[in-house]
């Protein structure tokens, strides 16, 4: 069943935007992916023709960060669990037993491909609407004119810097996937000693979740009131 925020009529669309390679007889034409190809192109335009005239006093390089702050897998994911598709999901045994389920590229995936359906089946205004109303509180967090709330590596210098005197260093440990839907595994390192990893479809993405990871590490630190010396982890 549709979940009602979604503007879609067709069931078979939307079970087409649910269903994960490992669970399709033909990966291509039965599976999610050539929808979330088409869904992630719909959904930068719409977030660009957005921010061009919202604001009108930004340059290219103000809105290019604001679109990948806003066009990017947290946001994506978060949004897909907040509707309920995680539960609709349609996996292979395999990638169920693994925490598929749960991997927030392949709800980032199904995400876009819910947009790329819509846009198939009602077209650019009905597209707009959803993507508009389903990441209002993203893009509203940028209006103020800060185009990266979501800039861990920023932050994550800045506090290194402030704590230790000393700047981090990232590198990518795995590159998994097909050439369309890549996932890096990144570690966030201070003195090659690992403070925080993660992972993202881009080596940009992986550094950015990997930086909030070595943030959260001090946060827990702070809050219990462990003194923070240099970093040996």
């Amino acid at each position: 069943m549709i979940p009602k925020p979604i503007p879609l009529k067709s069931e078979s669309l939307f079970q087409l935007a649910m269903k994960h390679r490992s669970a399709a007889a033909d990966p291509i034409q039965d599976s999610y992916e050539r929808l979330e190809f088409y869904g992630d192109a719909v959904l930068s335009l719409i977030i660009a023709q957005y921010l061009y005239e919202h604001h009108p006093n930004w340059d290219q390089g103000m809105m290019s960060k604001a679109r990948s702050s806003v066009v990017q897998e947290a946001p994506l994911a978060e949004r897909a669990k907040v509707l309920g598709l995680d539960a609709l999901l349609e996996l292979g045994p395999g990638e169920e037993t693994s925490g598929g389920r749960d991997r927030p590229s392949i709800l980032c995936d199904i995400f876009e491909a819910v947009i790329g359906a819509i846009y198939i089946e009602s077209g650019l205004e009905k597209a707009r609407w959803f993507v508009l109303e389903q990441l209002d509180s993203y893009l509203l967090q940028i209006s103020d004119g800060d185009v990266s709330p979501n800039d861990y590596k920023s932050r994550l210098q800045e506090v290194s810097q402030a704590l230790w005197r000393k700047t981090p260093t990232y590198r990518v440990i795995s590159e998994n996937g097909f050439a369309h839907e890549k996932r890096f595994t990144t570690h966030v390192l201070f003195d090659n000693e690992v403070m925080g990893e993660g992972q993202g479809r881009s080596k940009k993405e992986a550094e950015q979740s990997a930086a909030k990871d070595a943030l959260e590490i001090i946060e827990r630190a702070q809050n219990s009131k462990k003194p923070i010396e240099d970093p040996d982890f």
